[in-house]
């Protein structure tokens, strides 16, 4: 099925633009599994994000540019599947230098099912950032291509060279406004270096942020988010690495000492299948 030929009740676009508030964030609760992506909505998500280092995780992958398209779009459209709440996805850097292979992805998202995605500006697979110009005419593509699509797309712009170690604030936000002029739904600049950067970013734009919920950041709560701006929070792979460090905390003393009584702390398997249950609900419908 394409997506032209996609009914009107297949179309997560309006209700997921429609969470974009900014000072009432919602949380993007990012998923590396059909599992979890079923938990988190049993618990109350919203919508569900992919997680590229998440998922690579899953696949034996590091992060960064070792995903195909192809798989990061099947695993999008599982997702999409799994339950019945908007799903965005981390695209990474579109799968491509050239503005047109970040138009296509953008098509192909649509056909996976996607209610939004995210571009960044990385020169994946390496820690580099574009340059400002093809930065801006990649976002600009994909803006245009989401605008030629048969339903409503959320475009989300991102400016990763402060996370990256690769340009300041003051570059950060001259790339968010100039995203924002090429029409971007949505802007991310992952992990400022203080709240009071992250409170620039939101005062310089007009579209809405979105914040990540790493390091310093994970001490502020929802409202906080709120009062500086935000209308959007992510997990990123926060909860992906959550649950790998439990793995580390549960085997580790395995193979270190041969105990096994940390085991006990797991999750009631009752417990977990009641919100897979409660999570996928009118997934088929």
């Amino acid at each position: 099925m394409t997506p032209h030929d996609m009914p009107a009740r297949h179309d997560p676009g309006p209700a997921f633009r429609a969470l974009h508030q900014r000072g009432n964030p919602f949380v993007l609760a990012n998923a590396w599994d059909v599992g979890s992506a079923k938990m988190l909505a049993g618990m109350g998500a919203q919508a569900i994000g992919t997680s590229s280092a998440g998922y690579g995780f899953t696949q034996g992958l590091p992060d960064l540019g070792h995903l195909t398209r192809d798989q990061s779009l099947a695993h999008a459209a599982d997702l999409v599947a799994a339950t019945p709440l908007p799903v965005s996805a981390d695209l990474e850097n579109g799968f491509g230098e050239a503005p047109e292979d970040v138009a296509q992805t953008i098509r192909l998202a649509c056909e996976a099912g996607l209610a939004g995605c995210s571009i960044e500006d990385t020169a994946l697979p390496t820690h580099n950032a574009y340059a400002f110009d093809l930065a801006v005419e990649r976002i600009r593509a994909a803006v245009d291509a989401a605008r030629s699509l048969p339903r409503d797309f959320v475009v989300v712009a991102r400016a990763d060279g402060i996370m990256r170690g690769h340009y300041g604030i003051d570059e950060a936000i001259r790339r968010l406004q100039a995203f924002e002029a090429a029409g971007a739904d949505c802007l991310y600049a992952p992990n400022p270096r203080s709240v009071a950067d992250l409170m620039r970013i939101c005062t310089s734009v007009k579209a809405p942020v979105n914040a990540l919920a790493i390091k310093a950041f994970t001490k502020f709560n929802r409202a906080q988010y709120g009062d500086i701006g935000v209308a959007r929070i992510s997990l990123g792979s926060a909860l992906a690495r959550y649950i790998h460090q439990a793995i580390l905390d549960g085997a580790g003393p395995i193979f270190e000492t041969g105990t096994f009584h940390q085991l006990a702390k797991g999750a009631n398997g009752v417990d977990i299948d009641t919100l897979v249950l409660k999570g996928g609900e009118r997934a088929s419908e």
